[in-house]
């Protein structure tokens, strides 16, 4: 393989992060596809980690960026990806939380997730010939967010600084900043 072929298949990280489609026939999905079987095999010791400084580590390591002390996961933990996820500083992550990071995580410092939250920036085209393809948007939670247990989060959703996402809440739009959300699909309960 010649070195333009391997920047050009390094290219479709750049194109996830800008957002939209994907094509499943991409040269580039080859590469992706190494990495998400990376994501499966470091998954593995992430989830048999036997304290939460281990699984900070394991989780550095499947990321490719080191987690500040201050941020605590409780596993299990699942991504698909992991390479596209961020997470900031006094970071509480629940367990069970899934991670669908191809188009890009932003958790900034302070966010609490309850268990089972889903971050989820992939989608598919509708049209049944193209479903195979990938649609991404990525997903930034705000300073001092709190997510509730088993609320999912939808591709290319902001939640405001301050913001509470309800439990069991769907979020298919952007929460404005110290707001408090609920419902499927979420909708504004107050303003804090």
């Amino acid at each position: 393989m010649n070195k333009t072929t391997m920047t050009e298949k390094d290219q479709i990280f750049e194109q996830m992060l800008k957002g939209g489609l994907i094509s499943s026939n991409d040269p580039g999905m080859q590469k992706v596809w190494e990495y998400v079987s990376k994501a499966i095999m470091l998954s593995e010791g992430l989830n048999n980690s036997k304290s939460t400084d281990e699984t900070r580590e394991r989780l550095s390591e499947l990321i490719g960026k080191q987690i500040d002390s201050s941020t605590t996961i409780f596993i299990p933990f699942y991504t698909n990806f992991g390479r596209h996820t961020s997470i900031g500083k006094n970071v509480f992550i629940n367990h069970a939380c899934s991670f669908l990071d191809l188009g890009g995580i932003t958790i900034e410092d302070d966010v609490l997730l309850g268990p089972k939250v889903n971050l989820i920036t992939e989608n598919h085209p509708i049209n049944p010939s193209q479903r195979k393809s990938l649609i991404l948007h990525s997903i930034l939670i705000k300073r001092n967010a709190w997510i509730g247990a088993n609320a999912t989060i939808l591709p290319g959703v902001t939640v405001g600084e301050n913001s509470i996402v309800a439990a069991g809440a769907v979020v298919n739009k952007d929460v404005p900043p110290n707001s408090i959300v609920g419902g499927i699909p979420a909708k504004i309960i107050k303003s804090i």
